[in-house]
This record gives structure tokens, C-alpha cells and sequence, in this order.
């Protein structure tokens, strides 16, 4: 299968020629050690529990090698943080040494004794976005819109509701790409099914929970994403729809470990500093790492999605929180979300680290929704003139089909048709 590019390559490149050590972290199967190899020019895999067992004894002999040297699946071996940290240091501090790469956080945290600051930096990697499987026609750049205004039509008449409902059910996980829809929904579903396959795994603190509970809770989760719904919701609609009585502890270390796996990731509140009296909700909204666990989760199919427009809705928003994350990243953006206590909200809010912003609409389509953001978006570039905050550089409403065009100053942009 033919290697397509990723937008973190750059961001990789960047902290090779900045830290003596990277980490590129992410879930199973996003395609992190087949990007990683790009850069590497030594590698080592601790994908077996006679390799784990070698390295813990001797963990310093793995790090031999032709620099940069990559580390598959890092984190069963936890220690190797520590050891990369003190031979960067021997190394006067060189930058480009190693690669880390891990599907999980390592159980054993109290065994990491310094946190690398200053040696080692983080970046975490998503399942690919539409631009980079090749279903994106890439016509609207985001970081075009944040650096000027531009005119804006295109017709988008060969992109349909049920390739949106399509590509959230396939996801983006490599394998799944550049196949037929039938099978590219089997393999989502394959891997979706391993999730919770522990048996070989040394990381305790998956190995001892139950699959069955993780599934109830990612059901919750599914059946609430995109929302603001409470832990204590949560669990009420576990143990209403599951036949369940599960308690706080419980769902706090189940949670604790979704996001250790990198399956499940909250987006928090955006507060704009209003100086009126008014409310912010700091509530975060419930999402996955891509959308496509979540419709397995419920066990609908694009065609289940078509005949559920409440649903699909809601994972749609999901789907684009997922595409504008990946977006972003390579320019120091945040997705983030806005509510005041009067009801009024913003889908999604795209803070870029210079303190610029875009205020993001997320519908389906159809010129009543679309009306509805638009007004719904001036309202809240209203309240931010009375505040005397610094204005948004864009706003948009990203929808699952149709035409891409501007309209009373919005952009009204498919899904389809985005790139960085």
C-alpha cells in the first residue's frame, strides 16, 4: 500500500531539530510507526514479551544504534524515559536522538522519575483527516482564511450526504484507506474489535479491567458525544441502558484509561474573558480520537446514520472536531467549545497561539440550519464588541455536503473541501 503523507511529518521534522528526543503518541493503528520510519534511521520494536523482558534487564543496549534511533511501543518499557533522558544528557544534549512511539501511556508512571523538560517533547498523532486520505478536494486552506479574506464558490456536486456518513463510519485509520466501502468498513470494524485485547499486553492496568465495561461506557459516551453530559449523566445512562449499577471510582479509572489509550478525548470550554456578568459553562463536551469507534460503539452504518439525523448531527460534529484538530496542529492551534449561561453558543472555536480565533458553526446543511449558525454566529461577534474583545479573524459553517460559498460574511464551507 503506498505511503500517504501526513501533516505531523512536519511537526516531527520541527522537534528532531529542536529535542534530543521526541514521543509521537497516539492509538493503535493511526499509522504512527510507518510515519515515524520516515525520519528513523535505527529501529526497535518492543512488540513481544521476550523483548520486553530483555530490555528491562539491560534497558541502556537498545538505545545503540544509528541516530535517529525510533522505539516502537515505548511504554512497555518504562524506564527507557528515564534512560533517553540521561543519555541525551551524555550527549551533551544533541538534538534528533530518538524516536518514541507508544499507543498508550505507561502504567507504571511513578517509575519515570524526570519529566523531560527541555529533552524530550510530546506530539500526539490522530487517525488521518479527508485531506491527507485523498477525500478532501483541499480547496478552502484554513491558515489561508486566518491570513486573509478571500472570494469563495465552488460547486460540490459530486459529494453527497452518505460519503460524509461514510467516511465517519471507515474513519481514519490507513489500513482502511484506498480499499472499496465494504471492505474499508470491515477493516474499521476489525480493529475496532481489538481494542480491548490485553491478553499480551505487560500494562497491568489495562490487563485488569473488564472489555465488556469499557464498551458500556464508550455506548455512553457514543450516545452522549458532543455534548456537555456530566460524569454522573454518564453513568446513569450506563446503568440505564446496560443493566448495570456502576459506581464513580469505577468510571473515573475506565475514563482514566480511554484516555491512556488515546480512544476518547474531551475538548475543553473557550472563555473569552466577557466582562459582563454573564455565566461561561466550562463544561467540557464529550468526543473520541475519531468518530468511527463511537458509530462501532452504537453498531450503525452510514445508512443507519442517513436515518438518524439527530444522531448523524451529533457525530458530525465530532467528525469535523477531529478533521480541525488535525488541521491546526502543525500551526499551534486548539479546538474549543463556547456556552454562556443564556444559551448562547459556538460550536467550535479554533484559538491559533497568537491569539487569533475563528468561531466555527458545525451543521449538516440545508439552508434553515445554515441560517440558523449564521445568526447564531453574529450573536456572539456581537456580544464580543460589547466586551471590546478582539473579533474573531473568520467565521464558518462547516456542513456534510453542498456548494462551498460565502454567505452574510460567513463561509460556508463542506467538509470536503477543507486542508490546514
Amino acid at each position: 500500500m503506498a505511503y500517504l503523507k501526513r501533516y505531523i511529518e512536519e511537526q516531527i521534522k520541527e522537534a528532531l531539530e529542536t529535542s534530543g528526543a521526541i514521543v509521537v503518541a497516539g492509538p493503535k493503528f493511526c499509522g504512527k510507526t510507518t510515519t515515524c520510519e520516515l525520519f528513523a534511521k535505527s529501529k526497535y520494536t518492543l512488540d513481544t514479551l521476550s523483548k520486553i523482558r530483555m530490555v528491562e534487564a539491560n534497558p541502556e543496549a537498545i538505545l545503540i544504534g544509528d541516530n535517529p534511533r525510533l522505539i516502537d511501543e515505548w511504554q512497555n518499557v518504562p524506564d527507557l524515559w528515564n534512560c533517553v533522558r540521561s543519555e541525551i544528557d551524555h550527549r551533551d544534549n544533541k538534538f534528533g536522538q530518538f524516536i518514541f512511539t507508544g499507543s498508550s501511556t505507561p502504567a507504571e508512571k511513578d517509575n519515570i522519575y524526570h519529566s523531560g523538560s527541555g529533552r524530550i517533547v510530546t506530539i500526539k498523532m490522530r487517525p488521518m483527516s479527508l485531506y491527507e486520505s485523498n477525500d478532501s478536494k483541499g480547496l478552502v486552506s484554513l491558515k489561508e482564511l486566518f491570513n486573509e479574506k478571500k472570494e469563495l464558490f465552488v460547486i460540490n456536486d459530486s459529494h453527497t450526504l452518505l460519503d460524509t456518513a461514510f467516511f465517519i463510519c471507515r474513519g481514519g485509520w490507513p489500513l482502511s484507506i484506498n480499499t472499496d466501502r465494504e471492505k474499508a468498513l470491515k477493516i474499521t470494524k476489525n480493529y475496532c474489535s481489538t481494542l480491548f485485547e490485553f491478553e499480551n499486553s505487560k500494562n497491568q492496568k489495562f490487563r485488569n479491567k473488564k472489555p465488556e465495561l469499557f464498551k458500556m461506557i464508550l455506548r455512553s459516551y457514543a450516545r452522549n458525544i458532543s455534548t456537555e453530559a456530566r460524569k454522573s449523566a454518564l453513568i446513569d445512562d450506563i446503568n440505564r441502558h446496560d443493566d448495570r449499577k456502576l459506581d464513580e471510582e469505577t468510571f473515573d479509572q475506565y475514563v482514566e484509561a480511554l484516555n491512556d489509550l488515546y480512544i476518547v478525548k474531551d475538548i475543553e470550554a473557550w472563555n473569552p474573558n466577557f466582562r459582563s456578568k454573564t455565566v461561561i459553562i466550562t463544561s467540557p463536551t464529550r468526543h473520541f480520537i475519531d468518530t468511527s469507534v463511537a458509530t462501532y460503539s452504537l453498531n450503525m452504518s452510514p445508512n443507519d446514520l442517513l436515518n438518524d439525523p439527530k444522531t448523524f448531527g451529533f457525530m458530525f460534529e465530532d467528525f469535523v472536531v477531529k478533521e480541525l484538530s488535525i488541521y491546526i496542529a502543525n500551526y499551534g492551534g486548539e479546538i474549543r467549545h463556547f456556552r454562556d449561561g443564556n444559551g448562547l453558543e459556538c460550536d467550535t472555536v479554533i484559538h491559533l497561539s497568537n491569539g487569533d480565533y475563528a468561531l466555527v458553526e458545525i451543521k449538516l446543511g440545508g439552508e434553515k440550519l445554515i441560517n440558523e449558525g449564521i445568526s447564531n454566529l453574529k450573536s456572539i461577534e456581537e456580544k464580543i464588541l460589547e466586551n471590546n474583545q478582539k473579533l474573531p479573524s473568520f467565521k464558518m459553517i462547516v456542513t456534510a455536503s453542498g456548494d462551498a460559498r460565502i454567505k452574510d460574511g460567513v463561509y460556508i464551507v463542506p467538509i470536503n473541501m477543507l486542508k490546514a
